[in-house]
């Protein structure tokens, strides 16, 4: 009996291609685009020389080009993750990265496997096409869980600024300057461009847009009701700020709870994968005198919707709304 080393290496090539884009980008980038730098993006590049005016208009274009670029052929699926991810990449050099990554799992894969050229070209634009989607989605998962464990402190932070007088803009860039990335160099974008004459509740609420944060949008509508109306500007943040950490305390306690049952889903639904893998690579002939009967076919596809369908209600059981 002999077993197939091949999907390992299947598995081995595609990792090797998300280690190479992040490789790439923190190269292009520099370490200052990682999420858990401590000097956030926007003052690395501000002590680096750059003009403050550059350094907004950049961030800017960074922030909302994706969106921009919903109208390239299946980039649409991409965009609104790109720019929760605020990646730096342009849609184009996105799509460039794809079909490197394309070819270089192209050729990984002939120097490691014995598979035909078309199977090859069509793993291959999978892996790079897959994998630059899975490192976008996990970058905007990063981004936003974070943004979201930094939003009550830099909340609290403005109550605080503003209790000893300062206005909130100047509260904005103290947030800017003290908080680190992700959340600090939006904050900074905000304090740049309500220096050059942008409304601050405007610029909160656009951010609330573009990253799609429940909470953030309650930020702006207290900001933009205390303007137009006026108030304690510092009593309803520091009851916002209560709120939000009260509502985070909640989900993560929900996410605890519904730990097991994520993890009993996840078994479930990769369980009969693995299985029809492992009987494969250990018994290769185990279908073979089924294989050819006019049930298999539509017996394959009927397991298979039964899988998929299993993967949708898992997640729906388990994704409780906080």
């Amino acid at each position: 009996m002999t077993i197939s080393i091949e999907p390992i290496l299947y598995g081995l090539i595609f990792l090797a291609v998300l280690l190479l884009v992040e490789g790439i980008y923190l190269t292009v980038f520099g370490k200052s685009i990682s999420l858990n730098n401590r000097i956030n993006r926007r003052l690395d590049m501000l002590e680096k020389g750059a003009a403050r005016e550059e350094v907004l208009e950049k961030l800017r274009k960074e922030m909302s080009q994706h969106v921009r670029a919903q109208g390239i052929p299946f980039y649409s699926l991409l965009a609104t993750k790109a720019q929760k991810a605020a990646i730096a990449f342009t849609p184009g050099q996105l799509v460039l990265m794809m079909v490197l990554l394309s070819m270089f799992a192209f050729v990984g894969l002939g120097v490691a496997t014995a598979a035909s050229l078309p199977i090859r070209a069509g793993i291959a634009v999978v892996m790079g096409v897959g994998g630059v989607y899975i490192w976008v989605n996990n970058k905007a998962k990063k981004r936003t869980s974070m943004i979201e464990e930094q939003l009550p402190d830099a909340v609290e932070l403005m109550v605080r600024s503003l209790r000893v007088g300062h206005p909130f803009s100047s509260a904005v860039q103290i947030v800017a300057k003290e908080v680190p990335d992700p959340l600090g160099t939006e904050m900074g974008l905000i304090a740049d461009e309500s220096a050059y004459g942008r409304d601050v509740g405007e610029a909160l609420a656009a951010m609330a847009e573009r990253l799609d944060n429940q909470d953030m949008r309650f930020l702006a509508v207290a900001v933009i009701i205390q303007q137009t109306s006026g108030g304690n500007l510092a009593e309803i943040l520091d009851g916002l700020a209560k709120v939000i950490r009260s509502r985070f305390k909640l989900f993560r306690r929900v996410r605890a709870i519904t730990a097991e049952a994520k993890w009993s889903g996840n078994f479930l639904s990769g369980f009969p994968v693995l299985a029809l893998v492992m009987i494969n690579l250990i018994q290769p002939n185990y279908y073979d005198k089924v294989r050819d009967t006019p049930y298999f076919i539509p017996a394959c596809l009927i397991v298979a919707g039964f899988l998929v369908a299993n993967v949708f209600v898992m997640r729906m059981l388990v994704n409780i709304k906080v």
